[in-house]
């Protein structure tokens, strides 16, 4: 009856697992990142309509508006597909909502964690967890982690790594 793994490979988080969630903080830093792109290309649509008077660049500002407002949507449903969850002898990362993410990565594989922290992540009291391993395609991140939780998480990650690297 009940499955110790995923139900199907479209389904990719074990239910098993006791996930994570990263702040919900990270949806303001991911949309004012997004505001300040969007502001500069609003604007500068705007004022090459307004200057112009050609319906071309009225009919991109609205869509460049509606393509913003579903991206601020995709963000905040992004940020909550964002988990990770910490086992025996691997982490698990969680992401994506079309394209659905699932990372394993060995302790005894990890070599080195990175802990890191923008102005915006700051200002939100945030900072992201890099994991770098021997092959970069095994790379993962955990964003939107309090410091206190980020420092725990690189301590105990490493200190996991050190004693499975022992083993080898």
């Amino acid at each position: 009856m009940g499955h110790a793994g995923p139900t199907s490979p479209l389904e990719p988080w074990p239910e098993t697992v006791r996930w994570q969630p990263v702040s919900r903080d990270l949806i303001w830093v991911e949309v004012l990142r997004l505001a300040a792109g969007m502001g500069v290309l609003l604007a500068g649509l705007g004022i090459t309509w307004a200057i112009t008077g050609y319906w071309l660049f009225g009919l991109l500002l609205a869509l460049a508006a509606v393509l913003g407002g579903w991206r601020v949507f995709a963000i905040v449903r992004a940020v909550h597909a964002w988990g990770y969850a910490e086992r025996d002898h691997d982490l698990l990362v969680r992401h994506g909502l079309l394209v659905r993410r699932l990372s394993i990565v060995p302790y005894a594989r990890m070599q080195f964690v990175d802990v890191s922290a923008g102005p915006l992540e700051r200002a939100f009291d945030l900072a992201t967890v890099q994991l770098y391993t021997a092959a970069a395609a095994s790379d993962a991140r955990v964003p939107g982690l309090r410091p206190a939780e980020a420092s725990r998480l690189r301590d105990r990650l490493t200190a996991l790594g050190e004693d499975r690297a022992e083993g080898l």
